[in-house]
């Protein structure tokens, strides 16, 4: 059994994923923002573009289902699931930290 609980006044009750999916979908949905430009990335090939200018890297690791980015100047790596359509929060989240006032993730 899977869900998300939800808490009234009253009291709380599991939602079951089927309950909830369309309302998931509208409230959870995230785009990441490049700040200087203020354009949100819609795909790998613009993400690419921004990150290459800003020193990051293609990397050509061992998974073919990933694609991975590195600095020299660090040890920190970025892994994206190559399918765009999965590229959720989590990742954006990760880009996020990693590159400090140039990108933001906003609710859609």
């Amino acid at each position: 059994m899977s869900g998300v609980w939800v808490f009234k006044k009253d009291g709380f009750r599991l939602m079951e994923n089927r309950q909830v999916e369309g309302k998931a979908c509208s409230l959870n949905k995230k785009v990441l923002v490049h700040l200087p430009s203020g354009e949100v990335v819609s795909s790998y090939s613009s993400l690419e573009q921004i990150l290459t200018s800003l020193g990051w890297e293609r990397y050509y690791g061992r998974d073919p289902e990933l694609y991975q980015f590195h600095k020299h100047s660090s040890t920190d790596l970025i892994s994206l699931p190559k399918d765009f359509s999965k590229f959720s929060s989590i990742y954006m989240y990760d880009i996020v930290i990693k590159n400090p006032n140039v990108f933001h993730v906003r609710d859609m």
